[in-house]
């Protein structure tokens, strides 16, 4: 057992767990509606739009996570707004309003002459550089999240699966698609520490995308999503201790096999398989 023992003996590995363990929980709770209301895409746009405003917040010199969360709900509440009140799809609207912030936050930087920011954290994230200030404001961002889930669970779960009939019945619609855009830029600026900009997406996603292929029920759904969340985060980080790689892309790739593992064992699939075997079997009974 000295495998599962020896990292812990190190202070920053007990915070990387603490660390990773909570963002993977917290996203793999807030990814299940990501999925169900088709909302991967708006994970990487906002990801990649709070990019300006952690450089705004360096130049400023200020806390660059709290510049990256103000920028990243802005930009949220945008993105709703212009897919709300126009022509325009929300796919559309997450490409251009993400991508003309995530230039500003590169015209800016590159205006700035001899910086010290480490962008690679920032893109790819560093999840052993967790002090005990980060997982405070890990801690108290993320159940500031899970609370406002529980609260609006009945709510967003009626919005989600059926929006209209949600507005027929007299549900703040609007509101909810807001909060759940706000929700959404909380959490992935929480998690930027341990996955950055380019993997958060995929912290997102992979869980809830694997829980989705083993139960149609919305409450398992959800724990099974965070126990992937929760254990992906956990292995990932003991196999980049003993590989000396990047700690967020062994988390997400952990993550990633577990989606296929769940892939291949789903009773969807074997029901859809079953279903096409008896259609050939039938087929052939009636054939001349």
């Amino acid at each position: 057992m000295h495998w599962l023992t020896d990292p812990l003996q190190n202070d920053f590995m007990v915070r990387a767990l603490v660390g990773s363990a909570l963002i993977g929980l917290l996203c793999s709770v807030v990814g299940v509606y990501v999925v169900l209301r088709n909302l991967s895409f708006i994970g990487d746009g906002l990801a990649h739009a709070s990019f300006a405003g952690i450089v705004i917040a360096f130049l400023m010199k200020a806390n660059i996570y709290a510049g990256g969360l103000v920028f990243a709900i802005l930009t949220a509440l945008g993105i709703g707004a212009v897919s709300r009140r126009s022509a325009v799809s929300l796919d559309t609207s997450v490409g251009v309003l993400f991508t003309a912030a995530f230039a500003l936050g590169v015209l800016l930087l590159s205006q700035v002459h001899g910086y010290v920011i480490d962008l690679q954290d920032l893109l790819f994230g560093n999840v052993l550089g967790i002090d005990r200030a980060d997982l405070a404001l890990i801690a108290a961002l993320g159940l500031a999240v899970l609370a406002t889930i529980f609260l609006f669970y009945k709510e967003l779960l009626f919005s989600s699966f059926d929006p209209l009939m949600a507005q027929a019945t007299g549900l703040p619609t609007n509101f909810l698609y807001y909060l759940m855009f706000v929700v959404l830029a909380v959490t992935i600026v929480v998690s930027l520490q341990a996955a950055g900009i380019v993997l958060v997406a995929a912290l997102l996603v992979t869980p809830a995308a694997a829980a989705y292929q083993l139960t149609n029920r919305f409450g398992w759904m959800m724990a099974v999503s965070a126990m992937i969340g929760v254990g992906s985060a956990v292995v990932g980080l003991y196999i980049s201790y003993y590989l000396n790689a990047a700690s967020g892309s062994t988390i997400v790739l952990v993550a990633t096999a577990c989606f296929f593992l769940a892939l291949a064992l789903s009773p969807k699939r074997r029901s859809l398989l079953g279903a096409f075997l008896e259609f050939r079997r039938t087929a052939a009974r009636v054939r001349p």
